[in-house]
């Protein structure tokens, strides 16, 4: 402790005052009317180590005019309830390690600085709902062992709630984030609600340890965060990034305009994917999910080499990177080929060049086999490029031979225009003998 300590007693932490040398809370009863005295609104109220009864709180409150300036309250105790409505800080306010034993209500009250309650605990309820705050908001190592509700609140330079514990259940719907919100490494006990909210937000390695509800209208990050039961995410108009995420239960994430990445993540339960507008999936490397929906999206960028289960993707109205239409010559057999434009995965490209790292061509093979598109034409090109991989991972003669006749049996086109040379030829022969004879 950075302050001189009431002289009452040495386990009092609370900061002494003049000339008294004790702390608010050890005053006399004549002597307390003269220290209120000296309170004024906008002026600095330093209580640092108080404890503070609901009635010590209410006179400070009345002494300042209900509007004190910049608040020192770091390691305040609080006894009872406090409920904070229509109080304004002119100042920063700081309650870093403050103890909140009963109700901690800041309903309809108004920050004009930055509001730190690092280290805070609340042994029950926690309410910002409505909470006006110019600045920014620290709630990091906080622990609120019962509901907090946020909803509504404004936080005009964002909130950081970086390894805070939240026992309870925790609520931000309608919240707007300012420079946005940060939850690195903190844990969610109950449900988190964090719906209709706008600003960025992150939660990398966060720990829901039941059913969360996020959404964003800016970057919205759970990297590397485990969900102990369902997830559901809901953006518009921004990124997502879900690398490495661990969900237990149910997965549904639904995109407006907007990107996502899930390499490596970690899919227990079934999982949808969901696009609307513009939506595009950037990666579905070393993903782990036996049942996984991607529908209206668009995977033409999206990487899938490592997927572990294939043939547990359903995919519906989804959109893939289309090969080249043409004809190439090649030191490889067969040397002439040509090829029609067909649906392909990103993962393809470039396989002419040599394999990408950690993907082979029997790998790929495996992906285009094991993939579902629901439409026809998509599943037949994908039942081809199979094929073909299997070809370029073989070496075999014949593969190129059948490839070449019949495109290994699913371009019948290709064995009409065979046969089509064929019987030319055999005209052609049959008209040329008997001129010459």
């Amino acid at each position: 402790m950075d302050w001189v300590t009431c002289a009452y007693s040495v386990a009092c932490t609370g900061i002494a005052g003049r000339p008294s040398g004790l702390c608010l809370a050890h005053l006399s009863p004549e002597q307390l009317p003269e220290a209120l005295d000296q309170m004024s609104p906008g002026r600095l109220l330093d209580l640092r180590g108080t404890t503070i009864t609901t009635d010590l709180l209410s006179r400070v409150l009345e002494a300042t005019g209900g509007r004190p300036g910049r608040a020192r309250l770091d390691r305040v105790r609080f006894t009872g309830d406090v409920r904070l409505s229509g109080v304004t800080f002119a100042g920063d306010v700081s309650l870093d390690d403050a103890r909140f034993d009963r109700l901690a209500s800041f309903f309809g009250a108004r920050f004009e600085g930055n509001v730190s309650l690092a280290g805070a605990r609340f042994a029950r309820e926690l309410s910002f709902h409505g909470v006006t705050v110019r600045g920014h908001v620290s709630l990091d190592r906080a622990v609120m062992a019962r509901d907090a509700l946020f909803s509504q609140a404004v936080f005009g330079h964002g909130l950081s709630g970086e390894r805070a514990r939240f026992d309870g259940f925790a609520t931000f719907d309608g919240a707007r984030l300012g420079d946005g919100a940060g939850f690195r490494g903190a844990r969610f006990g109950r449900t988190l609600s964090f719906r209709k909210v706008s600003g960025h937000a992150g939660f990398e390695a966060a720990h829901f340890a039941a059913d969360a509800y996020l959404s964003a209208t800016g970057r919205l990050s759970a990297a590397r965060a485990r969900a102990d039961g369902l997830l559901d995410v809901m953006v518009a108009r921004c990124g997502v990034n879900l690398r490495g995420v661990e969900v237990a239960g149910a997965t549904t994430l639904r995109l407006t305009d907007s990107q996502a990445d899930l390499e490596g993540a970690v899919l227990r339960g079934p999982a949808t994917v969901s696009g609307r507008g513009t939506s595009t999936v950037t990666s579905l490397r070393q993903v782990e999910a036996a049942d996984l929906a991607l529908r209206g999206l668009d995977l033409s960028s999206c990487r899938f080499a490592g997927l572990a289960h294939p043939a547990g993707v359903r995919v519906k109205d989804c959109t893939f990177a289309l090969t080249t239409r043409g004809m190439r010559v090649s030191l490889r057999r067969p040397m002439l080929r040509w090829f029609s434009r067909r649906s392909a995965l990103a993962d393809e490209h470039g396989m002419d060049d040599g394999p990408a790292p950690g993907l082979t061509a029997d790998r790929l093979a495996a992906l285009y086999a094991g993939l579902r598109p629901s439409d026809r034409a998509t599943s037949a090109d994908f039942a081809f490029a199979a094929m073909e991989m299997r070809r370029r991972a073989g070496h075999r003669w014949w593969l190129s031979v059948w490839w070449l006749l019949s495109g290994s049996g699913l371009r019948l086109g290709r064995a009409a225009a065979w046969l089509t040379l064929l019987a030319a030829l055999a005209a052609a022969a049959v008209l040329w003998a008997p001129m010459h004879r």
